[in-house]
């Protein structure tokens, strides 16, 4: 008989490659492969968001370079004081009184009240220390991160581009306020220890006390720190444009230089306004009683439209840049 006629043997085991039929009672598969489904992706908690800038804070605030900038930042004031000191033997006999906020005016006060060193030093400060150290970090923001070869693996974290553009963001304004606070605490310190403080004179002529003149002081320090938010915009946005982080500080401190004497510049007075440091000295305003806020609003407006249109510019490019470091 041939192997074609060979009749099925009972008991026989079943062919390669049949699974076993399992009843309700038999026997499971020894070996199953099982998937499991993927739910939906869950966004990101606000608290990740909040950690992720505290982060971001704490390593600028760590590194070496920070520490020099807000050393240099903190070195000014007392320069001022002492020189102001030594200019006037320690008596208070500045005859000059405050006319409008320029910064000759703020140092003819401060051999009678050393409160007057901080509008003093923030005066002397706003038109070049201040920005170019906020121009140093904003331009490194993004170009620094990307020159080390970090920008993509905080990318892949998962960070988010939108969410580690704005963590970046947030970190500049951060230390936008934490500089502007280092040279007006300098300054307290320091005229309060070269000269009497007391009650102060304002820009119009009234006397306000001790406590209101801090209060004044601390508000001039933060709205030193809002004008700078545009600017810092700016310097962002040349971050996103290049992988090399001294090119972008560089970029950023180069346009600072250049609007500055485009504003000093009579014939272009038609393009003042416009400029992001044409209003930086309103903060004198702060001075007056009462506080004349026709300036101060202006410039915070003119912030604004510079953080709305940096801002998306900056958006718009990094988030179709090619990420390669």
């Amino acid at each position: 008989m041939s192997q074609a006629e060979t009749p099925p043997q009972t008991g026989t085991a079943p062919q390669t490659g049949t699974a076993p039929q399992a009843g309700p009672a038999g026997p499971r598969d020894p070996d199953p492969v099982r998937v499991r489904p993927r739910g939906p992706v869950r966004p990101r908690s606000p608290l990740w968001t909040l950690g992720l800038l505290r982060s971001e804070i704490t390593t600028l605030l760590r590194r070496h370079r920070t520490f020099a900038l807000l050393g240099v930042l903190a070195a000014v004031p007392v320069l001022i004081g002492i020189a102001v000191r030594i200019e006037t033997g320690g008596g208070g006999g500045g005859s000059g009184g405050p006319d409008g906020g320029a910064g000759p005016a703020f140092l003819a006060q401060v051999t009678n009240n050393g409160l007057f060193l901080v509008f003093a030093a923030l005066a002397a400060t706003l038109p070049v220390f201040l920005p170019m150290a906020v121009g140093v970090v904003a331009g490194d923001a993004i170009a620094g991160e990307a020159s080390s070869g970090t920008l993509r693996y905080l990318l892949v974290a998962p960070a988010g581009r939108t969410r580690l553009l704005l963590v970046k963001y947030a970190s500049v304004l951060a230390f936008c306020l934490v500089a502007t606070l280092v040279v007006a605490a300098s300054a307290l310190a320091v005229g309060a220890l070269l000269f009497p403080v007391g009650e102060v004179t304002t820009i119009s002529g009234t006397r306000i006390s001790f406590g209101e003149g801090l209060v004044r002081a601390a508000l001039t320090a933060l709205v030193v720190a809002v004008s700078l938010t545009g600017f810092a915009a700016l310097g962002l946005f040349v971050s996103t444009l290049t992988g090399s982080g001294i090119g972008a500080m560089a970029a950023t401190v180069g346009l600072l230089v250049t609007v500055q004497i485009l504003d000093s510049v009579p014939q272009l007075s038609g393009v003042h306004p416009y400029l992001f440091a044409h209003h930086w000295m309103s903060f004198a305003d702060v001075l007056r009683e009462p506080v004349h806020w026709d300036d101060l609003i202006k410039n915070f407006q003119l912030q604004g439209l510079y953080v709305a249109v940096f801002g998306s510019a900056a958006w718009a490019r990094f988030t179709a840049k090619d990420i390669t470091a």
